[in-house]
């Protein structure tokens, strides 16, 4: 189960940047508080509202009671038969009524204003209302009870704002806007400070409901006139003990949080942590000498990918560095080897036979060791050549007019039956590579084919986009199949009776790379053709 999903999400995860990963992790961390604090705002304004829902409830409740009790009613008794009652008791709608009228809340702790606490009551300049009086006093065992069951405050008043409920019965509180629009037949809610408020708990200072009650008047309407108002109050239910009842839901919030920050761990982990790990892993075996390919992440990231990409790339050159080297060192002591011995074997046969060896063969001897002695210095300037051109930098800005280069090699190796002749365009870029290096290149490629037995070699030069490729073609035998994928590797050659070192290509091309430039045999009917590809200045 794990494992398929695990290759489902591999499958379909998108190759992110590392900083997308990075920025939306810490993003959603960073808006957590922030996050919390607006659950806490809206959950607290939605127990406020809650709240007035219940006062509406109530005070509805209540002045229905009040209505139907009223003395001298005109209206229909809701004692009697209904047929729109019993079809919406039935769930009919054919009569097109809504069966259910929602009474949209007003209060919300962000925008309502909030008022003073309550202000004590006024004397009354009139006497209470009878008929209102003997309706409250006929349903004070409802209020009483109502209060008892919702903690709320329940006072009612007459036409005129005339208290007729409680200690304040026969003053009046007209002046309260609330009352006030409640006698023109409006109910409404207001926001009130709870003078009366004393904290119970240590961290009520966060709640913004905490000190305040909310006050909702509704009318008492009969026969379409408002002959009364009932007013109920009641502080809205802490945050705290709000939260506490609605635990169960918020401890499944918080779960889903850690949820998702267990799961933002683990793709940290799986797409960054572990391919570095494993990349470390990699590099201490390489470093070993144990050539180990490292894993690559099921979850792809944009720059860990390129990491792994260039670990791969780097391991493959220092392999094939590593190789090269061995090579090279075996190929060193083997070039090293003929000369030396043969020295070492003229310098016993002179130590042992010198006195009655015949003067020719004592010369013969000398002569063999300071040809050997030659070659070996001859080597040794080529290697010290070779190891320039594999440690030159490159990335260094140079610029260099082939014209006068080329014109310089012909001049010095031209001549004595070999010619070399220049087919140039008139408008050719500088080279971004050193003149003495390309002087050196061109020297090797022009001395190879005059001591091939060439007599004529042709440079000619073109443009490719930003690079400049020139072409070197001799009239000599050319270079032989079997020869052509060796002559570039250090000391092959086919004249080393002549005395040479096979290291002149291998020198040349290095040389190039080290522009990011390259060397290359063309394959050529006629004659051998090598190509130099350097850059643009």
């Amino acid at each position: 189960m794990i494992a398929t999903l695990k290759a489902f999400v591999a499958r379909h995860w998108p190759v992110l940047r590392l900083r997308t990963i990075l920025f939306g992790t810490l993003l959603f961390v960073a808006a957590l508080p922030g996050i919390s604090a607006i659950f806490l705002r809206v959950y607290e304004n939605a127990l406020v509202r809650r709240t007035e829902a219940e006062l509406v409830a109530q005070s509805a409740a209540l002045a229905a009671s009040a209505a139907v009790d009223w003395p001298g009613r005109k209206g229909r008794i809701a004692t009697q038969a209904d047929p729109f009652l019993d079809a919406v008791d039935r769930g009919d709608n054919s009569y097109g009524m809504p069966t259910f009228r929602d009474h949209p809340t007003e209060i919300d702790l962000r925008s309502s204003p909030i008022l003073p606490p309550r202000p004590p009551a006024k004397a009354a300049r009139e006497p209470p209302d009878p008929a209102a009086l003997s309706v409250a006093d006929h349903l004070q065992p409802a209020f009483e009870e109502t209060k008892r069951t919702t903690l709320s405050s329940i006072i009612m008043l007459d036409a005129r704002g005339t208290v007729l409920t409680g200690p304040d019965r026969g003053r009046s509180l007209a002046f309260l806007p609330e009352v006030h629009s409640a006698l023109g037949g409006k109910p409404m809610t207001v926001l009130r400070i709870n003078e009366n408020y004393g904290a119970h708990y240590p961290f009520e200072w966060l709640s913004r409901a905490s000190n305040i009650r909310l006050h909702h008047t509704r009318p008492i309407t009969v026969d379409g006139q408002a002959k009364a108002v009932v007013l109920v109050s009641r502080s809205p239910r802490a945050l705290f003990r709000g939260i506490y009842e609605d635990r169960g839901k918020i401890i499944l919030g918080v779960v889903a949080i850690f949820l998702l920050l267990i799961v933002l761990s683990a793709v940290l982990s799986r797409a960054i942590v572990r391919p570095i790990e494993n990349l470390s892993r990699t590099t201490r075996a390489l470093s070993s000498g144990r050539h180990v390919s490292p894993v690559r992440p099921s979850l792809q990231v944009v720059e860990i990918r390129d990491l792994f990409r260039d670990f791969e790339v780097m391991a493959a050159s220092i392999d094939k560095r590593s190789r090269y080297l061995r090579d090279f060192a075996s190929s060193v002591s083997h070039e090293f080897k003929t000369p030396l011995a043969a020295i070492s074997g003229a310098i016993e046969l002179l130590q042992d036979h010198a006195e009655d060896m015949p003067p020719t063969d004592r010369e013969r001897f000398l002569a063999n060791m300071a040809a050997d002695a030659e070659r070996l210095s001859r080597l040794v300037r080529r290697l010290m050549e070779l190891a320039q051109a594999d440690l030159r930098m490159d990335g260094v800005e140079e610029q260099t007019d082939i014209a006068p280069t080329l014109a310089a090699v012909a001049d010095g190796l031209g001549g004595s039956g070999f010619a070399v002749r220049l087919d140039l365009p008139d408008a050719l870029p500088a080279l971004a590579i050193d003149a003495d290096a390309l002087e050196a290149v061109l020297t090797t490629l022009v001395e190879n084919a005059r001591q091939a037995g060439a007599s004529k070699l042709s440079v000619s030069a073109s443009r490719n986009a930003n690079e400049v490729n020139l072409d070197l073609v001799d009239d000599g035998p050319g270079v032989p199949p079997a020869d052509q994928a060796r002559i570039f590797d250090p000391f092959f050659t086919s004249k080393r009776e002549q005395g040479g070192t096979g290291l002149g290509l291998s020198i040349a091309r290095s040389l190039l790379q080290a522009y990011r430039g390259s060397l290359e045999l063309v394959p050529s009917e006629h004659g051998a053709h090598f190509r130099i590809t350097v850059g643009a200045a």
